[in-house]
């Protein structure tokens, strides 16, 4: 990927160094559970309505902001990315890393928001060093990097982009991108009010919390994928850097990771993860991430 340093924080807060207190984990999406919210009324007919008018408004702007209709679905991502990778960032680096990522993924997501009359607010990206406080409770890097809903931010221990290559066999600066990608997904779902009303559902029918949490999950792999399609539009992808993006895709699935019965997933497997994160590059467009339309 050709990226650059970036002036400024980039919306990073930077507390490596520092050692986290508190208690146990309160979870975060993408790392966990979730704390939960207050019981509304409503069922799954609406939510889906809420998504579909706030996809389409969102749609209507292109995916790249520039009114592109997307990519063919018969596109080649390339070579694969044991071939071309490029290895993740490591020390300074990876700060620097995902200072850009952060910043360029925001920048999109504000003016597709801006291009549809509507304001987006940015999510700080907390880097940390083993453990840390957030507004889910106390984060630990073993649970990987997650946002957090109630504090609206996104953590993330650096480790994590080694840990990314050399245990889960995804090598790559793109693999690290996507990765920073998903987790702000995370965050425009919370500021469409996507999020809040999927707990809510979950609260109101507990025997399909995983269906809504992976459908969750997959959009925001989606969202992803979405903004993937603004770098290729822009000339800043190198080769294979897509194949980097669905070989960590797939590393992180649920039927990769040990959860083999899709009643256990909480995330979807791999090859639906990959699929999403196809669906956002190929389209560019943030309205063909209506994952919850296939919940039925």
């Amino acid at each position: 990927m050709r990226w650059k340093k970036v002036d400024g924080s980039g919306g990073i807060e930077d507390r490596r160094g520092q050692k986290g207190t508190g208690g146990g984990l309160g979870g975060g999406m993408g790392g966990g559970g979730m704390p939960p919210l207050g019981r509304a009324g409503g069922g799954a007919g609406m939510l889906l309505i809420l998504v579909v008018v706030v996809l389409f408004a969102l749609s209507q702007c292109g995916g790249a902001g520039d009114g592109s209709s997307g990519l063919s679905p018969g596109l080649d991502p390339g070579p694969s990315a044991d071939q071309t990778s490029t290895p993740p960032p490591e020390g300074d680096n990876a700060s620097e890393f995902t200072k850009f990522v952060n910043k360029d993924v925001q920048d999109l997501w504000q003016q597709i928001f801006a291009d549809s009359n509507k304001t987006y607010n940015r999510a700080p990206v907390v880097l940390f060093s083993s453990r840390t406080v957030s507004g889910c409770g106390q984060a630990s890097s073993a649970t990987g990097p997650f946002y957090c809903p109630s504090d609206r931010k996104v953590y993330l221990d650096l480790t994590f982009f080694n840990e990314l290559s050399r245990r889960f066999g995804a090598p790559g600066d793109f693999a690290a991108a996507y990765v920073i990608a998903h987790e702000l997904g995370h965050h425009v779902q919370t500021e469409l009010g996507i999020e809040g009303r999927m707990r809510e559902l979950q609260r109101d029918d507990p025997s399909r919390a995983n269906d809504f949490s992976v459908a969750l999950e997959l959009q925001a792999d989606c969202f992803a994928g979405v903004w993937a399609h603004s770098t290729y539009q822009r000339g800043i992808l190198d080769e294979g850097d897509i194949d980097e993006g669905l070989n960590a895709a797939a590393a992180v699935g649920d039927d990769r990771l040990g959860a083999r019965s899709p009643e256990q997933w909480t995330h979807g497997s791999s090859a639906l993860r990959q699929k999403w994160f196809r669906q956002g590059f190929e389209a560019g467009d943030a309205g063909s991430c209506d994952t919850f339309a296939e919940l039925g």
